[in-house]
């Protein structure tokens, strides 16, 4: 059944912005259900990224950012918080007195059609939706699934990876708090991760997630995360005194981690604390919703992971290059941590990914990177992303590596470009380093840390 909103069922709709994650995934979403959908995008000239043909291959049809793509017929134009008001095809719907509405409030409205476990917290949304929804497949719940990045076990069946359509009413999504959106939501299920500062102070990202907690029919939260302790929910996951924990029988590896609950190991074929708390958290939820122990046990051993989050990318004869989407403070220290754990000298490159974010965190940062860096460790900072509009360009990498060199004995740079990272690097080079690229937002991360695995030496 198609979703509604105020009372207009959108059976033809236009995604502005159609190629980024969050809304192509929720276009193929619309497209599998026979919903004719259009889109536009900046990005979809002739170096469009390869997520435009597997949108196209679901029926979706992609048109210049001219207008163009918006008719009379359409029943409504979506819009992410990342377009501005006076986009092409925004003008066209006013023009043409079509709705034009937030992707939030859609995905709100497919959400309460449906079953909807709604994933929320400052990090790993990604990552436990993407698990959670491996897990009650290979249960045979049949779910399906709209969320933030492909992964690789839909990827190598040729789709985009960040949305599927099951046979249940079972559906996994991202609840995101960034823009305040995710109190749109009234789930079956809440699951809240963790808290911490990112878009928003922490204070009012606490209020988001008491609301989301609130509009849900059943809610389990982390336990373990003080920023969280306020908010009261029907259920805990955590390491101890929670309702789903593991106590002291766990194990950190280098490339995995486990735990063992009700008498059966349940393992992770990725490494890091973090990804710990993130297989408890997606248990918690799969055991909630019926799946058995052994079954999650199985399922979990053979999640194959998502683009862009701690991507071990190997080449023949040069170093391990991990691709990973951290920008918050909090997801840095897990990634690079976990690296550390990996090698005795790591070369981060992070390449922040605005300048109003960079200005919000940059002391947290200051101080993470301060915390976290060893000696032996070179932390490459390449410019600011710069999405272009209307922003405040006054702040830079610099100013952050000018500060983070009188803190650390790390080694800190800031190149003027990206493309000098490549000297950087192969100048800091030994035989078992560790490299590890990150950032969000721009597009072209992926290949450029899939270019470093192929070329460096």
């Amino acid at each position: 059944m198609l979703p509604s909103y105020n009372g207009i069922v959108l059976d033809r709709c236009h995604f502005v912005g159609i190629l980024g994650a969050g809304m192509s995934a929720i276009a193929q979403y619309m497209s599998w259900m026979n919903c004719i959908v259009t889109g536009s995008d900046r990005l979809a000239g002739t170096d469009a990224p390869p997520v435009r043909g597997m949108i196209e291959a679901t029926g979706c049809r992609v048109f210049p950012q001219d207008g163009s793509g918006v008719s009379a017929d359409t029943k409504a134009v979506v819009v992410s918080t990342a377009i501005e008001a006076d986009n092409p095809d925004i003008a066209a719907a006013i023009k043409l007195g079509v709705p034009v509405i937030h992707r939030s409030d859609l995905l709100a409205a497919i959400a309460d059609s449906m079953n909807t476990v709604a994933v929320a917290g400052t990090s790993g949304k990604s990552t436990v939706s993407a698990l959670i929804f491996h897990i009650l497949d290979k249960c045979d719940k049949s779910p399906s699934l709209i969320t933030g990045a492909g992964l690789n076990s839909l990827r190598n069946r040729g789709l985009a990876g960040n949305a599927f359509v099951g046979k249940s009413e079972i559906l996994v999504i991202e609840a995101d708090e960034s823009d305040g959106t995710l109190v749109k939501y009234h789930p079956s299920i809440a699951l809240l991760l963790n808290c911490s500062k990112d878009h928003k102070e922490v204070s009012d990202i606490q209020k988001l997630f008491s609301t989301f907690v609130n509009q849900s029919r059943l809610s389990i939260k982390n336990a373990g995360d003080e920023n969280l302790g306020s908010i009261k929910t029907d259920k805990t996951f955590g390491m101890s005194d929670a309702d789903f924990s593991v106590g002291s029988d766990y194990e950190l590896g280098s490339t995995s981690v486990s735990f063992t609950i009700d008498k059966t190991r349940i393992s992770l074929p990725y490494p890091g604390r973090h990804n710990l708390m993130n297989l408890l958290a997606a248990y918690s939820v799969c055991k909630t919703l019926g799946c058995s122990t052994e079954e999650i046990a199985k399922a979990s051993a053979t999640y194959g992971g998502i683009e862009r989050r701690f991507d071990i990318l190997r080449s023949s004869n040069g170093p391990i290059v991990i691709d990973d989407y951290a920008h918050n403070p909090e997801k840095i220290r897990a990634v690079l941590t976990t690296a550390q754990d990996m090698s005795p000298k790591v070369i981060a490159i992070f390449q922040p990914h605005g300048f109003g974010p960079m200005r919000f965190l940059f002391n947290d940062l200051l101080e993470m990177f301060s915390e976290i860096l060893r000696e032996t460790d070179v932390l490459i900072l390449s410019p600011i992303y710069d999405a272009g509009g209307t922003a405040d360009r006054s702040i830079s990498s610099g100013d952050l590596a000018e500060a983070l060199s009188k803190q650390t004995t790390a080694i800190i740079i800031a190149p003027k470009n990206r493309d000098d990272v490549w000297g950087i690097i192969e100048g800091k080079m030994s035989d078992d380093v560790v490299i590890l690229s990150m950032g969000a937002r721009d597009t072209t991360l992926g290949d450029f840390a899939r270019g470093l695995s192929v070329g460096l030496r």
